[in-house]
């Protein structure tokens, strides 16, 4: 029985309707939102949400600025919905916290691949998934516990979105071992890459800053120019 519950957030009540039956022929769950102070709304409700469709463009709080309200104390997987094609809009909203975007108009088909996907995250972090193998992986001071998806820093807690817990978990398996952009987009997403660098990069920017003492100079996660990025060994 799938009991995950999808929020989706559009002041287009049209847009939230064809979302929401989506969803519904997928039998997946969902509650409606019209803009991000009613996102915020439903999650201070106590409603169990898995995942958040957050369109960028709203009238009041728009979808950034719920994005940076929800990631103060929720880890809950979010997927923006961008009426503009520039990369930089897309970059800071992933910058910010979200995990994906899909452009409008888009493919009902490519919507519900990224929803899935995203979904899967969070149910492995969760507990609900598998993992290959259990245990403590360690490198100088950073330790992930598989079992518990607990990254740790010099044996202080690190707080991970799902998706930066599935990079972190990647890197940490293969200390060491260069990953193209392209490599960890289809593995981490769980799709076919294509133009990815950027959505990583921002990726492991963020983790960056959760886990350096300088993000700048980085002790631990780096990248190597031309190739990709690793965890070093140490």
């Amino acid at each position: 029985m799938n009991t995950d519950r999808v929020l989706v957030v559009d002041d287009d009540r049209e847009i939230v309707k064809a979302i929401m039956l989506l969803l519904e022929n997928e039998g997946i769950a969902s509650a409606a939102a019209y803009d991000g102070a009613g996102a915020l709304e439903v999650l201070e409700g106590g409603e169990s949400v898995s995942l958040i469709v957050l369109d960028i463009m709203m009238p009041g709080m728009d979808g950034l600025s719920a994005t940076l309200k929800i990631r103060r104390d929720r880890n809950i997987p979010i997927l923006l919905l961008s009426a503009k094609s520039e990369y930089s809009d897309k970059v800071l909203g992933l910058s910010m916290g979200a995990d994906d975007y899909v452009s409008k108009p888009f493919h009902p088909q490519e919507l519900m691949a990224r929803v899935k996907s995203l979904l899967r995250r969070y149910n492995d972090l969760g507990g609900r998934g598998s993992s290959d193998a259990g245990g403590v992986l360690t490198t100088g001071g950073l330790s992930y516990d598989v079992d518990a998806r607990q990254l740790s820093v010099d044996g202080v807690p690190v707080r991970l979105t799902a998706t930066e817990t599935k990079l972190v978990e990647l890197l940490m398996r293969h200390p060491g071992r260069v990953f193209p952009a392209e490599e960890i987009y289809e593995r981490v997403w769980d799709e076919a890459a294509y133009g990815v660098e950027n959505t990583v990069m921002v990726h492991i920017r963020r983790i960056r800053e959760k886990i350096e003492a300088n993000p700048k100079n980085p002790k631990y996660l780096k990248v190597v120019w031309g190739i990709g990025y690793k965890i070093e060994k140490l």
